[in-house]
């Protein structure tokens, strides 16, 4: 029987990250954990934890944890204005044997970067702006991530297939395209329009090896595309959500109830890290240096992941909120991370194939 995989996925992307697919399984928060980073890195993508929203102490366990689980080298993702940056990058510095990459957003320096880099550790931050993408690699990061506004969580208004081109005449290092990715055939889009991979955040939370509680994967796979949405009501920020009763009561609330949920958050959150008011408000102050929210939204922001966490840890469909990817309108299966991506590779490659023209036989040619 053929090889139904003829076309080896290897691009520079999988070069530098050292995966066999040209795959990233995104660092969603409370949901990669060392479990999830271990299956989708045993299974060919590459994996990032979910650092953002860890104390130093429990990032050095995770890492731990997933190189005990994986033989591969995987990634981090962490901001620089949580509570605890600096201590976190000591931490990813320190395992930089097993750490191979990070992902962020814009807050890391260029004095951060030439740190990681000369610790053999890659930067890929996600970005969703074409100026943002030009920005980061100025600073020296090596590769980037393009998230098009079909992505889940915060987002921009550019959708993937206008976003994505634009980044790719713009800088010269391998780019990961996100946002609307969940199968062979993106990933094969995604080779065609010039990109050397795809991220996938809401296709890897729906797989039998993520930890959200059953009822939360059930509420996703219920939800259409009608259902999931961008809102700003949260923190200021569009973002992209499923609908559910605790969206539907912040999108009806007005000022106030948004600053009472977001009090009561930060003492939730404040209980939950150990972090003192002064790092809570530093975090918030830390959002707003980029010019794109106020010190009210910041601080709502800083607090806003307690909703996500009661969703995606705790099982709260109802009272939690539920960041998720446009595609997860599209998905009501839960394979696991070897499943999905054997059928990811097999898929790619299939449609490859379908668009390489056949040489024609010259036999009896004359």
């Amino acid at each position: 029987m053929a090889d139904p995989r003829p076309f080896p996925l290897a691009t520079p992307l999988t070069a530098l990250l050292g995966s066999r697919l040209p795959v990233i399984q995104t660092a969603m928060g409370w949901i990669a954990t060392p479990q999830l980073v271990a299956a989708s890195s045993n299974a060919g993508a590459f994996g990032f934890l979910a650092g953002a929203v860890m104390q130093p102490s429990e990032l050095a366990a995770a890492i731990g944890e997933t190189a005990r689980l994986t033989p591969r080298r995987f990634g981090v993702n962490f901001h620089s204005f949580q509570p605890g940056a600096h201590e976190i990058v000591e931490v990813i510095i320190a395992n930089a044997d097993r750490v191979r990459a990070v992902s962020f957003g814009r807050g890391p320096d260029a004095s951060m970067i030439a740190r990681f880099r000369e610790a053999g550790i890659v930067c890929i931050p996600t970005v969703g702006a074409l100026k943002h993408a030009q920005k980061m690699v100025s600073l020296g990061c090596e590769a980037i991530t393009v998230q098009g506004g079909e992505g889940g969580g915060h987002t921009g208004a550019v959708a993937t297939t206008v976003l994505l081109p634009q980044v790719l005449d713009a800088v010269s290092v391998p780019v990961a395209a996100a946002g609307g990715f969940a199968d062979g055939r993106g990933l094969a889009a995604a080779l065609a329009y010039g990109a050397s991979g795809i991220a996938m955040g809401s296709r890897f939370m729906m797989t039998s090896d993520s930890p959200v509680p059953d009822a939360v994967k059930a509420a996703y796979a219920r939800a259409g595309t009608q259902d999931i949405f961008v809102t700003s009501k949260i923190d200021g920020i569009p973002q992209r959500m499923i609908r559910n009763p605790m969206l539907d009561r912040i999108e009806a609330g007005g000022a106030m109830a948004r600053w009472r949920r977001g009090l009561l958050a930060a003492f939730a959150m404040k209980k939950a890290t150990g972090a003192s008011w002064g790092e809570l408000l530093t975090a918030a102050r830390g959002m707003t240096s980029h010019g794109e929210m106020s010190l009210p939204e910041a601080m709502l922001a800083a607090a806003a992941p307690t909703l996500l966490q009661k969703a995606v840890v705790e099982g709260d469909a109802i009272g939690g909120l539920m960041a998720s990817g446009q595609v997860a309108g599209r998905l009501d299966d839960l394979p696991s991370c070897a499943d999905l991506l054997a059928r990811i590779e097999t898929e790619a490659c299939e449609r490859i194939a379908a668009l390489v023209p056949q040489t024609p036989s010259l036999k009896g040619a004359a």
